[in-house]
C-alpha cells in the first residue's frame, strides 16, 4: 500500500527542531508555529534524548473512522491519510481518536490538521541534519541500521585483531 515510510531514529535526534520549522514554513508560510505536523518531544534533556512524533499513516486510521463528515481519507495512491479541509467541521473527534497524538487542531481556522508527507517529499526529512528522520522504502527499512551495525562490529573485530 504505502510506497515509502517516514521513520524516526531517536538516537540521532538532537532536539534542534529544524524539522518543525521546515514543516510550518511549508504548510503555513511561517517559521514559528505551535501547529507543526511534527513535534519534537524532549525526554531527559540531560541525557540528550529527544523524540520526533509523527503521524504513522495508519493502515486502518482511527482518525478516519472517527470523522463524522468523511473529511479524512486515504489518497488515491494509498500512501497517505489526508484531511480534506473543506469537509472538516472542527469537531475534534479525529484528534481524540488518534492513538499517537499526531492529529492537531487549529483554533484560528477551526480545522483539524495532520502530516500529509508534503505530497511525497517531506520537508522535515530534508531539514534534519543529524538524519534522525528518513523517508524510505519499507523493504529497505532496516538496511541502514544493519549497515551501521556491521560497520561497528567490523571496527571492534579489527581493534581486537590488532
Amino acid at each position: 500500500m504505502t510506497s515509502k515510510l517516514l521513520t524516526v531514529d531517536p538516537l540521532r535526534c538532537t532536539g534542534c527542531r529544524k524539522c518543525e520549522v521546515a514543516c510550518t514554513e511549508n504548510h503555513q508560510g511561517m517559521r514559528e508555529s505551535p501547529r507543526s505536523r511534527i513535534q519534537v518531544m524532549a525526554g531527559d534533556t540531560r541525557e540528550g534524548f529527544f523524540l520526533p512524533s509523527i503521524c504513522q499513516q495508519c493502515t486502518d486510521p482511527p482518525c478516519m473512522a472517527a470523522c463524522p463528515k468523511g473529511a479524512i481519507y486515504r489518497d488515491a495512491a494509498g500512501e497517505r491519510v489526508v484531511v480534506q479541509r473543506d469537509l472538516c467541521v472542527g469537531c475534534k473527534m479525529c484528534v481524540s481518536a488518534c492513538p499517537t497524538g499526531a492529529m492537531g487542531f487549529d483554533p484560528d481556522l477551526g480545522l483539524a490538521y495532520k502530516c500529509d508527507l508534503c505530497g511525497g517529499n517531506p520537508r522535515c526529512v530534508a531539514a534534519c541534519e543529524p538524519k534522525a528522520l528518513s523517508f524510505v522504502d519499507p523493504h529497505n527499512l532496516h538496511v541502514a541500521r544493519m549497515t551501521e551495525s556491521a560497520a561497528k562490529l567490523f571496527g571492534v573485530v579489527r581493534r581486537q585483531a590488532a
